[in-house]
């Protein structure tokens, strides 16, 4: 994977992709035909091969059904529902940081892959997050000062390492400031998302999913 990584001027502001802003420091690359089609054909290749295999449900469905007990319990007397997925591949830079956020009222899992060359830069990874406030939670959506948390636990940014979690009203996750110079950290996010059954899919957006009544996949 490390081989294959986009050259930067493949890579698209975050602001461009997706319904964010105030975060110039972070980078990513989708998986759709035009991204695809900017990169050379071995690396394009490569990670439509990537996506096309990882995007057949098997993993996804290996998440719902470790987390299903959770996702039941969440979605108790919702609508008809679907599942979709996503990837996306990241790379921040200098001076990046992210507030403690709880993440998108649609999403269910989250998976961050950490792509480091080597293990010399392991505090640059997500961290987890208490309020100081032990009362406070947050449905999802907005992401706020470190001052208002205590870092519980910093997940290593180092080879072969994931972080894995569900979403609930105190996941708390974010990043430090990024401060090293020259050295930006790559990760891949693989998330699933849930959304209205009669909502319309994006053309080509693999979807997953049923009725809560049956099983998921």
């Amino acid at each position: 994977m490390l081989a294959h990584l986009p050259a930067t001027a493949d890579l698209s502001p975050i602001a461009e992709k997706r319904p964010v802003q105030g975060y110039k420091e972070r980078f990513v690359y989708c998986f759709d035909a035009e991204s695809l089609g900017r990169l050379p054909e071995g690396k394009a290749l490569f990670w439509r091969s990537f996506r096309d295999t990882w995007q057949r449900g098997a993993f996804a469905a290996l998440l719902v059904d470790k987390f299903e007990e959770h996702i039941r319990s969440r979605l108790k007397g919702t609508p008809d529902f679907e599942f979709y997925d996503e990837l996306l591949l990241v790379h921040d830079i200098r001076n990046y940081s992210l507030g403690p956020h709880t993440d998108s009222q649609r999403k269910l899992i989250s998976v961050v892959f950490n792509l480091p060359a080597d293990d010399q830069h392991a505090s640059m990874g997500t961290c987890v997050y208490i309020p100081q406030d032990g009362t406070f939670s947050c449905p999802g959506g907005p992401h706020y000062k470190h001052e208002r948390f205590v870092r519980a636990r910093s997940m290593p940014y180092v080879p072969n390492s994931v972080f894995c979690f569900f979403k609930t009203d105190n996941s708390f996750h974010g990043v430090e400031k990024l401060d090293e110079e020259g050295y930006g950290r790559w990760l891949l996010l693989y998330d699933i998302y849930m959304r209205p059954k009669q909502a319309v899919a994006a053309p080509g957006a693999p979807v997953y999913g049923a009725a809560p009544s049956v099983r998921f996949f």
